[in-house]
């Protein structure tokens, strides 16, 4: 059972949502982000692997494996069964602000008070 947590920042829902869609190494959840994001969230290597790492100590996330592409090391990161909860949870939290949200902008109808 995950523990109840604050909200989620927009990065660290971004990252858990790439991972949810399987294993994926540091550029590879830099692209998904800003794919997901419509371009507005744009990760530097060194924010999205503070993220990692701390994701990783809260054990929503943990290494996959490593390989090496043209000389370069990559570590491919997944989900773990907490992320996963987690993640919903939060997608769960947005679905019902957004669900009030609309609720009262159908109810208000500019010029109709």
């Amino acid at each position: 059972m995950i523990p109840l947590m604050a909200a989620m920042r927009e990065p660290t829902f971004l990252i858990l949502t790439a991972l949810a869609g399987g294993p994926r190494h540091g550029y590879g959840i830099v692209q998904d982000v800003a794919v997901l994001s419509e371009q507005r969230v744009t990760l530097l290597p060194g924010t999205l692997y503070t993220a990692l790492d701390r994701l990783t100590a809260e054990g929503l996330v943990e290494p996959d494996r490593e390989e090496t592409v043209d000389g370069r090391r990559r570590r491919y990161f997944r989900l773990t069964s907490d992320g996963h909860a987690a993640l919903g949870v939060e997608a769960t939290r947005l679905r019902q602000l957004a669900t009030a949200a609309e609720a009262r902008l159908r109810a208000f109808r500019p010029g109709t008070a």
